[in-house]
């Protein structure tokens, strides 16, 4: 019996002692080979690696003038695992902050453990963006601050107070950020808004890496093996844009104390030459520590919404602009001709049915209907195409047909402008209406899209690229804001001419009605010496005021540029739409205003409306 208890507490022992030994050498793998928390605490003993961090690209306009460039600035940083021996009263004295600032910036710092970049054994921000100026006395008593360093780096700068909206700013990482892209680290800056966001991989460089020898006592010794495996940082692309700095302060001064948008576009490259929305801000003040201050101070503004640009995200009735579409897809389709005229009688009056309009001569056929924006032409129009069953079968297939002209023409969709935050419009389908009218409608439940209200809405981009495309006759290219990138290329969408399946030869028919308006129409106010200006007024239907807008290009057999201008509450199209979009044309065109536009110029920028909900 003994025997057998001695043999079984032998083999006890000896199944403790493996499994402990087990244990240990799982653990000694774990530490070599998976873990490599020994590592940096050794690499930090005899290594520091600082990154060099990048010059971000310059940003210029078409003609080459600086519009973005970067100013030396200067962040501290901190080593959690050499901080010691600090004294804390003398670190705030001179870099101005309380102790409790101290504490709460160094809890921070603790609470980033649950960041993926984070290691107490690299520099962490402790503070970011100090200018040159208040840096000098920091920089000459660093070293009696263990643990800390100084990082140089870059604050973005605007020559100007335009183009908040179109070039965007530049600031701190979040999580989401770093979790997306490990190129990023806590700390670091990456574009926000605008160019600055959807070109930030051409614009931020790469990051370089010079690695320092250390002592046993932490003091820098050198370069490791002079500089042998150091890296240069690659600074960043710079961007020219398409846009043109003049024109787009002029359509900004045209919009002061006004909520609406300009668009312009170059109709042969698709390149946006100026794009500007109401209200904007001085993007000078989205720089530096005080950036989140103000960028809360624009967002808590919620009734003039200064951060909404309204140029793409904006989504309004697009009006009598629309009616363009409808006669390029009547003449492909058939539904109308360029010599069938229709009866007018101050509107369209059919089935007990009435759209009113103003007057004019009647019966009016195509071309003097775009001049004079006869509602009841465009109306008969699509009530003949939707009711179209001999060719179409059904209501339904008719409008999906309809609908698919609609997109093809670059509404609906988004366009896929180089801008963050573009928002598609609406376009209405078969399904839409068959699901809010249980299925019995038909081309009268309908017609108010014949002339751009209703369900329908388009943004100031997109009423822009229809007049452009309309120049072209018949096709646009995508529109875009930048026009190079340093050493590089385009994405291929911006080249490409993308077709909207309407003939040539009606777009010359529109072309002709889109001139009428402005020798004798809607549009005189956009006649411009020396040029012939196409043109197409619109006024869209809304609670209170009504909307204001207008499309054209110029000149008409050699178009250099087409524009939109939208004005909420403006009224009638002719009211601000028709003159701010001439003095647009007017300004690209020649490169300057004459005399007595310079005055109109005046007149529009002191023009202010009152918007009561706006106003409290």
């Amino acid at each position: 019996m003994k025997n057998n208890n001695y043999e079984l507490r032998k083999f006890v022992i000896g199944g403790v002692a493996v499994g402990i030994v087990i244990v240990y050498l799982i653990r000694l793998f774990t530490l070599q080979l998976w873990s490599d928390d020994y590592k940096k605490n050794a690499d930090s003993n005899a290594f520091r690696k600082d990154i060099q961090y990048p010059s971000r690209g310059l940003i210029m306009d078409r003609k080459g003038r600086l519009l973005v460039y970067n100013e030396p600035s200067y962040n501290i940083m901190v080593v959690m695992n050499d901080q010691r021996g600090v004294d804390t009263l003398d670190f705030c004295r001179t870099v101005g902050i309380t102790r409790e600032e101290y504490e709460k910036r160094m809890a921070d710092i603790k609470n980033r453990n649950k960041n993926p970049g984070y290691s107490r054994y690299t520099p962490q921000l402790f503070m970011a963006q100090i200018p040159a100026q208040e840096f000098s006395l920091f920089r000459e008593k660093l070293f009696r601050f263990n643990g800390f360093s100084i990082e140089k780096r870059t604050t973005r700068q605007y020559t100007s107070a335009i183009g908040a909206h179109l070039l965007g700013d530049v600031g701190e990482v979040n999580e989401h950020d770093i979790e997306e892209d490990p190129y990023y680290k806590s700390g670091d800056y990456i574009g926000k808004l605008g160019i600055e966001r959807s070109y930030e991989k051409q614009l931020r460089g790469e990051k370089g890496m010079r690695i320092m020898l250390r002592d046993v006592h932490g003091r820098t010794q050198g370069h490791y093996q002079d500089g042998k495996y150091d890296k240069q940082p690659q600074p960043g692309k710079n961007l020219t844009l398409g846009i043109d700095r003049d024109l787009q302060a002029l359509a900004e001064r045209l919009l002061t104390g006004k909520l609406g948008a300009i668009v312009a576009i170059e109709p042969k490259t698709g390149e946006v030459l100026c794009l500007a929305s109401s209200p904007t801000y001085d993007p000078r003040i989205m720089v530096g520590r005080d950036r989140g201050k103000h960028h809360r101070e624009l967002q808590m503004d919620l009734y003039r919404k200064p951060l909404l640009n309204r140029g793409i995200m904006g989504t309004y009735p697009p009006g009598s602009t629309f009616k363009i579409t409808q006669a390029l897809v009547g003449l492909q389709e058939g539904s109308i001709n360029p010599q069938i005229a229709f009866p007018c009688s101050h509107g369209f009056n059919y089935k007990g049915l009435h759209v009113g309009c103003h007057g004019h001569s009647s019966p009016i056929p195509l071309v003097p209907a775009i001049g004079t924006s006869c509602n009841s032409y465009f109306c008969w129009n699509l009530y003949r195409m939707l009711s179209n069953r001999h060719k179409y079968g059904s209501v339904q297939k008719a409008m999906t047909k309809w609908k698919d002209y609609m997109v093809a023409m670059g509404f609906g969709y988004k366009l896929g402008i180089d801008l963050p935050g573009e928002k598609r419009g609406m376009i209405p389908n078969a399904d839409y209406y068959d699901k809010a009218y249980r299925k019995s409608w038909n081309g009268l439940t309908v017609i108010s899209i014949a002339i751009g209200q209703g369900e329908v809405t388009a943004t100031p981009l997109q009423i822009a690229n229809l007049a452009a495309t309309v120049a072209n006759r018949g096709y646009f290219i995508t529109p875009h804001v930048v026009h190079a990138v340093q050493d590089g290329r385009l994405a291929p969408e911006y080249y490409k001419k993308r077709y909207t399946g309407v003939d040539r030869r009606w777009y010359e028919y529109v072309v002709a009605g889109m001139r009428k308006a402005v020798l004798d129409g809607t549009c005189r106010g956009a006649d411009i010496p020396g040029y012939e200006v196409c043109g197409k007024t619109g006024t869209a239907q809304n609670r209170g005021h009504d909307h204001s807008a207008f499309m054209g290009f110029a000149p008409m057999n050699d178009p250099r540029i087409a524009v939109a201008v939208y004005v909420e509450n403006g009224g009638f199209g002719n009211v601000y739409g028709v003159p701010i979009g001439a003095l647009i044309m007017e300004q690209y065109l020649n490169g300057k205003l004459s005399e007595a536009s310079l005055k109109k110029a005046e007149h529009f920028q002191n023009m202010h409306i009152k918007y009561p909900e706006y106003e409290r």
